[in-house]
């Protein structure tokens, strides 16, 4: 069982002839992941070619438009690797051609873009995963992004995480315990974006598969303090954390856009205080993250 991705997931990747497009595209493929078409503007009537899991010959047809590769592929989900100044425009395309999910991999979208996209989002069938994302994998089954697929194992635990680097820090020591995964969601770590905490915590929970799960957030902004209250007051399994940053000096951005503590808010303490009384369990270093939720079970 998983959440968002899987076997029945059709992927379209914005930007799959581009350098990092297609570097990405070719392990999303190899991985197994069912990429059904790429979409460049002008680059419509060629062909991607790959290599799937087994090794086998995969081609890949390219269209100009998100909706030419919808209306000719099936697909349902897309993932962007468009460059900032129109990752916002490539994620307003792939909501108007109906996909259902839409993962946004770039880094350094204008948060004015961002806020358009938030607006024409509303009311919209369309989940938004990202900007700045590590993206989505479901183990052994669908893997959409940038996360290195060989240190996953499929499992019971899900993975939340605003920092990709830290989500592969915490899968690894997952999977080096023997605690495979479910689904390990990347949901970025800038202010202005789709899928939060909460819309994670919601899928995982309702998720009969899934037995425990590791969240993973830094400072800046409330999202963790929101999501406290709604684990105390909803969460019906066992969820471990960890807070990044907690040496930060107040006042100065550290790596993601969000990640700044700004009016006496948004510091580490703050969240893990929350965190710990709506019952986390909070690991006090990033080398913990594995044993501690495991202590939990």
């Amino acid at each position: 069982m998983s959440v968002l991705v899987g076997p029945d997931t059709k992927l379209v990747i914005q930007g799959i002839t581009g350098n990092t497009g297609s570097f990405h595209a070719l392990g999303c493929i190899a991985y197994g992941t069912n990429v059904v078409a790429g979409c460049t503007p002008n680059r419509g009537g060629e062909v991607f070619k790959a290599k799937g899991p087994k090794d086998e010959d995969v081609n890949v047809p390219v269209f100009n438009t998100v909706k030419e590769a919808v209306e000719e592929s099936g697909a349902n989900t897309s993932c962007i690797f468009v460059p900032p100044p129109g990752a916002a425009d490539a994620i307003l395309e792939a909501t108007a051609a109906g996909c259902d999910l839409v993962i946004c991999i770039t880094e350094g979208i204008p948060v004015m873009d961002m806020i358009k996209v938030r607006r024409a989002l509303e009311g919209s069938k369309t989940t938004l995963l990202g900007p700045n994302c590590p993206g989505i994998i479901t183990p052994g089954s669908c893997k959409i992004g940038i996360m290195p697929g060989h240190i996953h194992l499929p499992g019971k635990y899900g993975v939340i995480s605003k920092s990709g680097t830290l989500t592969y820090e915490a899968v690894g020591q997952l999977t080096a315990l023997g605690m495979g995964q479910s689904t390990c969601i990347g949901i970025g770590g800038d202010p202005v974006a789709g899928m939060d905490f909460i819309d994670a915590l919601k899928l995982l929970n309702d998720d009969p598969d899934t037995e425990g799960v590791m969240m993973i957030g830094e400072i800046g902004g409330n999202a963790e303090e929101k999501a406290a209250e709604w684990i105390k007051a909803n969460m019906k399994k066992p969820v471990a954390g960890f807070i990044a940053g907690t040496t930060a000096p107040p006042g100065k951005r550290m790596g993601h856009a969000g990640a700044i503590i700004s009016g006496g808010k948004g510091t580490a303490a703050d969240k893990i205080a929350a965190l710990e009384a709506a019952g986390v369990k909070v690991a006090p270093t990033p080398a913990d993250m594995g044993v501690t939720l495991q202590s939990m079970l």
